[in-house]
């Protein structure tokens, strides 16, 4: 087995000893595949495509530089999320019509959206 195949199935077996529900089934479900096909992601005799990738490093709440063996640690550090989340916000395509009509330099579009973000942000842990 390669690094990715363990460390996924390292993942779910961790998820699955605080709730039984975390099976091959139901994981493949969550990913949006075949069960057969995330079998042999944890086998290591399929290998996901990037975007499977960031939706299994999603689910277990782990980087995807984790599940590739970059690194060991398993989890994003505050900042690392933070821009991680902005990135997400700023690249959702439903933002694009907003983002068109931001100021014609980049860095001043990026600089306005993370003042956006930063908005919404304050606005949501209030709630």
């Amino acid at each position: 087995m390669n690094v990715f195949s363990e460390r996924l199935k390292a993942c779910r077996e961790q998820k699955k000893k605080s709730n039984p529900i975390w099976t091959q089934s139901y994981t493949a479900d969550k990913v949006g595949v075949a069960r057969t096909t995330y079998t042999a992601y944890e086998n290591g005799t399929k290998t996901p495509p990037l975007d499977t990738v960031n939706l299994i490093a999603d689910l277990f709440e782990v980087s995807t530089d984790y599940l590739l063996g970059r690194t060991e640690v398993t989890t994003f550090s505050n900042k690392d999320q933070e821009e991680a989340d902005f990135q997400a916000f700023a690249n959702n395509p439903d933002l694009n019509i907003f983002y068109k009509e931001l100021p014609k330099s980049d860095a001043e579009a990026v600089e306005r959206l993370r003042e956006i973000w930063e908005i919404i942000k304050h606005d949501y842990k209030k709630k």
